[in-house]
């Protein structure tokens, strides 16, 4: 099992739901010892209302909100860049309805607001990820928004590859100021990243926060807002591992 593979696991058995289903599930075995019972009873009761929480769109919603910081980029008025970077976030494989490999919705959307940067800043495009993502991240935008690609960076498997591997890239084409597009959630630790390449970052970010639910349906669980918490808690634990590895 190499790095990456073990950080997304330990990722996945921290983050929910597995995360405060394993904290249910150990007190549930406590609770079978007489003198631990009162102790199991509570990790039990904390695990299960945390999933419950981390499922509320009223609470995701405050999560999600907190990992954003930065805004929209205003397309009218650009900061003068020599390039434009959109990070993969994910890939299809096999994707049916394509018969290749595909873009993930993550990194589709990315896509999708990409050209529109590209378009409207005419600035040549980079496109970062894994090997399989970044192909697919350059077919789809040539093929499907009529985008070309100046450059392909396929060796990447997390964002701090995506910076490293990229600013060789771009500071072999002589270019020191990016646009940089990504999910809004991922924006600070991505362009962290990339500044302590040497870069100058202009953040462009995607998929900013919105009102998915209204009124009731603020306070009822559902799938799509624990997806929301779990992807704003994965960005919390990234960026206090950055700031842990600058420290150091």
């Amino acid at each position: 099992m190499d790095i990456f593979t073990l950080k997304f696991v330990l990722r996945n058995l921290v983050l929910p739901p597995a995360g405060p289903l394993i904290l249910a599930i150990l007190g549930l075995i406590l609770s079978r010892f007489t003198r631990l019972r009162r102790t199991g009873v509570a990790l039990c009761a904390a695990g299960l209302l945390a999933l419950w929480l981390l499922a509320t769109p009223v609470i995701s919603d405050v999560l999600v909100r907190a990992a954003e910081r930065y805004p929209a980029l205003d397309l009218r008025h650009v900061p003068a860049a020599d390039a434009l970077v959109i990070l993969a976030g994910g890939v299809r494989p096999n994707a049916p309805e394509y018969g290749t490999w595909a873009p993930n919705p993550t990194t589709l959307q990315r896509l999708t607001y990409g050209a529109r940067v590209a378009r409207a800043t005419q600035l040549p495009v980079l496109v970062s990820g894994g090997r399989h993502e970044a192909v697919a991240m350059s077919e789809f935008l040539q093929r499907d928004f009529g985008v070309d690609v100046k450059w392909l960076e396929n060796h990447s498997r997390d964002t701090h590859q995506n910076a490293q591997l990229s600013a060789v890239i771009l500071k072999n084409a002589h270019a020191s100021t990016i646009v940089l597009v990504t999910t809004a959630a991922h924006m600070t630790r991505a362009a962290a990243e990339f500044r302590a390449t040497g870069l100058t970052v202009v953040a462009a970010p995607t998929g900013l926060w919105t009102p998915l639910e209204y009124g009731p349906q603020r306070w009822v669980p559902n799938a799509d807002a624990l997806r929301r918490s779990q992807g704003a808690l994965y960005e919390a634990l990234g960026n206090l591992v950055l700031l842990m590895r600058n420290a150091l």
